[in-house]
């Protein structure tokens, strides 16, 4: 691992200033390819980076990697480059912008405003159409992106799943280090497969769950894809905390996956069908709000007005959809809680939170969910080292970029273990699997719990097991 750089030794080097080409041959000397005529990056959004250094302390690619060119400054001169026929879209370029893991701490950090989040999110979708990638690369990829997605697609495979882990195959493949040593994301992907329960083969929600008591809001809710096969319980906990908070819920049957996955990578023509279908889902459900448990998904979910923003039938659908969107510890925090709240143990329990990057730097929400866990009696909070730094996970980042990846989330799980706190309290369902990954692999045992589940035992009167 790399040293953190010295921002007050970096922060003052103007990359479009230095022989920053010539020290990085393998960009090439003669253009053949720049972008194309669809969405490039816009220049205008280019040249408002003035490529102080502030970023590169924040960005975990850098940190990890520590080259000039896996930092959003050196990404952003790339894209500049490559505007100006100075540099290819190439394999060569091309890996600096899939190290990137679109946390956007960079935008949280810059100080000049960058928009950097809109700059990768231009630039990935030129990628995907103009450079070929290795077999290798298309297939991890086209597993990815075919199966994630659908749960319809993913549910039949929990059975052989279940059976895996119950016959101790699990344990002998993962004891062998073979998968990892011959192929690598087959195994990060293996590595990050939570526990098979009987949750994940539990019926639909019913189209709509009334409000307990007086009813103060009509809401819809997401159940996302990976979420409600493998993180069901956070699903139904969701929806008694609404409940009990006067909220009627609306959980149409065909929504489907929000994008998250596909918008991240640069899938462009995936992420705007399923943004269509949500959007489709929802209208004429005349719901106050939209509201949504996983960070990536919330995120998501309110760029579609982006993500849609060249189609003339969904434009103006996708604005009125995404102002109705809310993460569910923001809707919460604003609407305030009216059930009453029990203590969970019978003595003081200390808990850290995690925080999402989507979440935090992509919705620009923290404090929400740390007011809510504060009001659980008997709780208090304790905050971890580079408490806003990705655990590596963003979204399939990990099965995609697995060595950074893995490094990123030891530094985390360290972080968080060093608090002294009891139990981790995740957000994102993509963080808890990481997280819980490096856990084990640091022979560690802590629980992790969704906020909105230690909200849901405390409005039941419930204690909570470990």
């Amino acid at each position: 691992m790399q040293t953190q750089p010295n921002p007050t030794e970096t922060n003052r080097i103007p990359a479009k200033d230095s022989n920053f080409l010539q020290q990085n041959p393998h960009l090439g000397e003669l253009p053949k390819d720049g972008f194309d005529a669809q969405n490039p990056p816009k220049p205008e959004l280019i040249d408002t980076c003035v490529h102080c250094g502030f970023c590169l302390a924040t960005c975990p690619s850098y940190r990890v990697i520590g080259k000039e060119m896996d930092s959003p400054r050196g990404r952003i001169y790339l894209m500049d480059a490559i505007h100006n026929g100075e540099a290819e879209l190439e394999p060569a370029t091309v890996q600096h912008f899939d190290s990137c893991l679109g946390c956007l701490a960079c935008v949280t950090t810059c100080p000049s405003g960058v928009q950097y989040d809109k700059l990768i999110a231009a630039t990935r979708p030129q990628v995907e159409r103009n450079v070929p990638r290795s077999i290798g690369d298309r297939l991890i990829r086209s597993l990815i992106f075919n199966l994630f997605p659908y749960p319809d697609r993913l549910r039949p495979l929990l059975y052989p799943l279940m059976a895996y882990q119950k016959s101790g195959l699990q344990n002998l493949v993962r004891s062998t280090g073979l998968l990892n040593r011959w192929l690598p994301r087959l195994g990060a992907m293996e590595s990050i497969l939570p526990q098979i329960t009987p949750d994940a083969f539990k019926p639909n929600f019913p189209d709509i769950i009334p409000a307990q008591g007086e009813k103060r809001y009509r809401v819809g809710m997401l159940l996302g894809c990976v979420q409600q096969l493998f993180f069901n319980p956070v699903n139904e906990a969701t929806a008694r905390v609404l409940t009990a908070n006067g909220c009627e819920i609306v959980i149409p049957k065909s929504q489907g996956c929000c994008g998250a996955l596909p918008a991240h990578q640069g899938q462009e023509a995936q992420a705007q069908e399923l943004a269509r279908q949500n959007i489709d889902s929802f209208e004429g459900t005349d719901v106050d709000f939209v509201i949504i448990n996983a960070a990536g998904c919330g995120h998501t979910l309110k760029e579609y007005g982006h993500i849609l923003k060249d189609d003339p039938d969904y434009r103006e659908k996708a604005e009125a959809f995404t102002e109705k969107v809310k993460d569910i510890n923001e809707f919460l925090s604003a609407v305030e809680l009216t059930a009453k709240l029990h203590p969970i143990t019978d003595e003081e329990l200390a808990i850290v939170y995690q925080d999402a990057c989507h979440l935090i730097h992509g919705q620009k929400i923290s404090s929400q969910p740390r007011e809510l866990l504060r009001q659980i009696p008997n709780i208090t909070l304790r905050e971890p080292l580079d408490a806003a730094l990705c655990c590596g996970s963003a979204g399939v980042y990990n099965m995609l970029q697995p060595e950074v990846a893995d490094d990123l989330g030891q530094q985390k799980v360290e972080n968080l273990v060093n608090t002294g706190a009891s139990l981790i309290s995740s957000a994102n369902p993509g963080c808890s699997l990481q997280i819980k990954k490096h856990l084990n692999l640091q022979g560690r045992e802590m629980p992790l719990r969704h906020p909105i589940e230690l909200l849901d035992l405390s409005i039941r009167g419930e204690k909570l097991t470990v």
